[in-house]
Parts: C-alpha cells; structure tokens; sequence
C-alpha cells in the first residue's frame, strides 16, 4: 500500500520545520553579543562575577595551629627559665658573706645584666609577701638577703652583730659624728666630744668601719675621715644617705661652729 500525497506532504512539513528552531538560537546569541559589544563601546561596565564560595585551607589551619603551639612552648621555655635564674641568684646571694653588685652576680653567675636585673626583682616581689621573714635589701650599692627590719627586735639578742657588741658608747658616739659630718678631721671630733678622737679613731680603723677621706685643704692638711662599705653592710645601709634623719637638737650636737 503506498502512502497517499497527504501523509508524504505533512511529514515533509515536519522535517521542514525543525532545522528551523536552530537559527532562533542563533539570533537569540548573537543579539546577546551585540549587547555586550554595544555596552562596552558605550563604557558601561560588565557586570562583577559572582563570588565563588568560601573555602578553607585545611593546611594553613594546621599551620597556625603549630605557630601557635611552638609560641607557647617557648613562653614556657622562658618561664622556666627566668625561675631558675632568680633561684640561681638567691642561692648566690646565700652563699656570699658580702653584698654583690650586679657585676659581680653577673660574673659569678654566668648571667647577663637583664637577666640578673629581672632575678633581683623577682626575688623582691617574692619576699615582699607577710609570708616570707627574708627580704633583698641593698647594701653598700650591693644586693644581700637579709631578716626583714620589722623582725630584727626578735632575732638582735641572738643573732646580733659581734662587731657591734665590742664596739664601745664612746666609739658609737664617735662613728656617729664621722657618718653624719664626714669628711672630718680629728680635731673637728674633738671639738664636737670635747676629748681627744684618738683611741676611737684608731678602733674605728681596725673594725674598718671608717677609712682617711683625703686632707682638708688648711695649713697642716690634716687627714679627714669618712666611712666605709663595711659600715654600710653592718648598719644595712645602701649609702650614707639612708642614715635615720636628725632632729633639730640632734643636728646641732654634729654641727662645727661657723657652719650651717
């Protein structure tokens, strides 16, 4: 049976129609990039990209997290460190019978001067506590731990310093004029004691609490007398300057005439 002359045109129709769509897609693109030549040439800016999403680096996490872990275990390090410095220095400090200045504590602890400047404070704010009857006290310019004062009432009777039990009133009276009037003379002692300085002065030299200070500039230059680190350390002075403040009636017990 042959196909009649209507079944043969309608399926010429359809094949003829579907090429068709395909240069409707054509247009369609082209009239898209004409648009988009038409918008650059008229300087109207294309629009941005969308933003891709957001992703995480899994090995720049680990990498912060061992930056981390390497920072924290060198502050550890330091820590650790630091307190064995300021234990170095408060063993150091035992042991010595003289207060060391920072150069020597340096030199016998192997330490440099910030270290040993960041023991010394270490150990003060340790011993600062009620807890502790210790206390670093500087001495002579040198650091010595030492009974904190406050105890000493406590501990003097039997633990006193054996150089100031044999030291005399009369030597006391005469250390006291020297330290407080120093540089002086044996004949400006004598004018403040009213007897001669000489037995004292020569006790006070072999207990090494004063030393000569010069010559005064005055017909005869005679020696002039002062006093020493050790007897600063035996006071627990830092310098001369630490002596108790004199009343009025006291300061005029050390004062020469024409001065003042």
């Amino acid at each position: 049976m042959q196909p009649s002359p209507e079944s043969v045109l309608a399926d010429s129709e359809q094949t003829d129609a579907q090429p068709a769509e395909k240069p409707a897609l054509a247009g369609k693109k082209s009239a898209k990039k004409s648009a988009r030549a038409s918008k650059k040439l008229a300087g109207e800016p294309e629009p941005a990209p969308a933003p891709e999403p957001e992703q995480t680096d899994g090995r720049l996490v680990d990498e912060t997290a061992q930056a981390d872990g390497r920072l924290a275990e060198e502050g550890e390090r330091s820590g650790d460190q630091a307190i064995r410095d300021a234990a170095l220095v408060e063993a150091i400090l035992f042991m010595e019978s003289e207060p060391m200045d920072e150069a020597a504590l340096c030199r016998v602890s192997g330490l440099s001067r910030e270290a040993a400047g960041a023991a010394l404070e270490a150990l003060s704010e340790r011993y600062a506590g009620e807890e502790s009857g210790l206390e670093l006290s500087m001495v002579g310019g040198g650091a010595a731990i030492l009974p904190k004062r406050d105890l000493w009432e406590n501990l003097k009777d039997r633990y006193g310093r054996k150089s100031e039990g044999r030291i005399s009133r009369a030597a006391m009276e005469t250390l006291a004029i020297i330290a407080y009037s120093q540089p002086i003379t044996k004949a400006e002692i004598k004018a403040l004691r009213g007897v001669s300085p000489d037995n004292m002065i020569h006790l006070l030299l072999e207990k090494e609490f004063i030393r000569e200070a010069g010559k005064k500039d005055v017909p005869g230059k005679p020696i002039q007398y002062g006093t020493t680190r050790e007897f600063l350390k035996c006071f627990s002075l830092n310098s001369i300057a630490d002596l108790p403040k004199l009343g009025e009636s006291d300061m005029d017990r050390f004062e020469l005439e024409g001065e003042g």
